[in-house]
């Protein structure tokens, strides 16, 4: 009886699960070509941040116009929580910030329960409560409209299975940084304090074992969701070495840099800097894990540690993107922090600025600062290096794998880890002469060119094929 009662179970969900496989299907919006006659096949990028003007952002657009390039009858759609900007307005920001302007229209699904996988929503199991967030807010996506391609530009791994069995869908995914990671395993178990290991949890015992097993869980669901994807692309070695021990499918995961702008920050005349001012600037959204505090400490003991008169010559810029009102108070605590140092006179904040000044704010740099743990790969890290300026980033990740490493067998940058090594690399860089940071500055540009939107479209395309091998015919 209890057999029966099984197979007839397994035979109702199934039945169940196609109807409404179907029913999705059959009320999704079509879209045709220019005759009206003939559906157009299409591949939709689930992108809910797609406004943010990040790296991330970078990567999603270049994509978007690869694929219009390449196969200009395929319909790219957006899903976007986006919901307070206009398309117009959304196309009108990646062309500001990034210098990309697509060949053709693109659609926009814009979702309203975006707030399911905002962070600030879930104080306790965070990576839970926003990976649970993300299956909801693909439902709302699916929906809304069921693509015949789709890829997860974004990390929301745990809506592949979902486009994948429920929506019928090829499935792709480009991962910028793993949700969990072996190295954020390594800090529990050390009970390291951090943004995302809070002091109270690593003081305890207990409470961090049960967050060691939490993290194991939360992991093993993690490599099932994701390995669920048709192609598997990653950014970094870093990140390729994670997913690989996370995901466990070596032979559909590859690297694939993301697209640097290059060609427009090399313009910038590569001259002696004996001109340009003592300025150090630092790219990057106002996010906790880019750990901006460490650039103002940094930058603090940097100046405190030359005589006053010195020390006022040198200036900090913090330029990036703010998505919401957290990441504004978060600004405002960096203010307070430059206040407390006594250096707030020496450090400012440039927001939302659009792709031109920020250029300009390069060209009048001499260092470049990046100071991310573990940053996944570190597109800022290349525009630095590309227009000229002195890098200086965290040693580790991306930068220490991929991008500041040794070209011709000579330097291309610096790496520092904590507040004193980053201030002795300050002090180390501009006590270099013009002529020695002149070598090493066209060293690392000459480094750069497999970071290149050319180098991407073409890999993109290549990696992509057995999605679009489908919806081109």
């Amino acid at each position: 009886m209890m057999i029966v009662s099984g197979v007839f179970f397994i035979f109702v969900f199934t039945a169940v699960f196609f109807l409404l496989r179907i029913w999705l299907r059959r009320r999704s919006k079509i879209f045709y070509d220019s005759s009206g006659k003939k559906k157009r096949p299409s591949f939709a990028f689930f992108h809910p941040y797609c406004n943010a003007g990040g790296g991330g952002e970078r990567v999603l657009w270049v994509a978007v116009r690869s694929i219009q390039r390449r196969y200009p009858n395929v319909q790219c759609v957006i899903y976007t929580g986006d919901v307070d900007a206009t398309p117009d307005e959304i196309l009108a920001r990646a062309s500001q910030r990034f210098n990309i302007f697509l060949p053709s229209r693109v659609e926009f699904v814009f979702l309203r329960c975006r707030g399911w996988v905002e962070a600030s929503k879930y104080p306790y199991f965070t990576l839970l409560g926003q990976s649970i967030g993300s299956v909801f807010l693909g439902l709302e996506a699916l929906y809304q409209f069921v693509p015949d391609a789709y890829i997860d530009t974004m990390g929301y791994a745990f809506t592949l299975p979902l486009f994948r069995y429920l929506g019928g869908s090829l499935v792709a995914c480009y991962v910028h940084y793993p949700t969990i990671s072996t190295d954020m395993l390594d800090r529990v178990t050390q009970r390291v304090a951090a943004h995302n290991n809070a002091s109270f949890i690593s003081s305890s015992p207990v409470l961090s074992r049960l967050k060691i097993f939490y993290y194991q869980l939360f992991a093993y669901l993690y490599g099932v969701a994701g390995n669920r994807a048709n192609v598997i692309m990653v950014n970094s070695t870093w990140t390729y070495n994670h997913i690989i021990s996370l995901w466990g499918v070596p032979g559909k995961t590859h690297i694939l840099y993301p697209p640097c702008d290059i060609s427009e920050f090399m313009k910038i005349p590569l001259d002696s800097d004996e001109e340009k001012s003592k300025q150090i600037l630092s790219l990057g959204q106002f996010r906790p894990e880019k750990d901006h505090p460490l650039q103002i400490r940094s930058f603090s003991r940097f100046v405190k540690s030359l005589d006053e008169k010195a020390g006022s010559t040198y200036k900090l810029v913090l330029a990036g993107s703010c998505r919401n009102e957290e990441d504004q108070r978060r600004v405002e605590s960096l203010h307070a922090l430059a206040r407390e140092l006594g250096v707030d006179h020496l450090v400012d904040f440039r927001l939302n600025i659009p792709f031109s000044e920020l250029k300009q704010l390069l060209a009048e740099s001499l260092v470049s600062l990046h100071t991310m743990w573990n940053e996944h790969f570190g597109i800022c890290v290349v525009e630095g290096m590309a227009a000229g300026t002195v890098m200086l980033a965290h040693d580790s990740g991306g930068p220490k794998m991929d991008i500041v490493v040794t070209h011709n067998d000579r330097p291309t940058g610096f790496l520092a880890s904590d507040e004193e090594s980053f201030a002795a690399a300050m002090k180390q860089i501009f006590q270099m002469s013009p002529s020695e940071r002149l070598a090493l500055r066209q060293n690392a540009r000459d480094s750069l060119s497999r970071f290149s939107e050319e180098e991407f479209d073409a890999a993109f395309l290549s990696l992509c094929r057995p999605v679009l091998k489908f919806l081109s015919t």
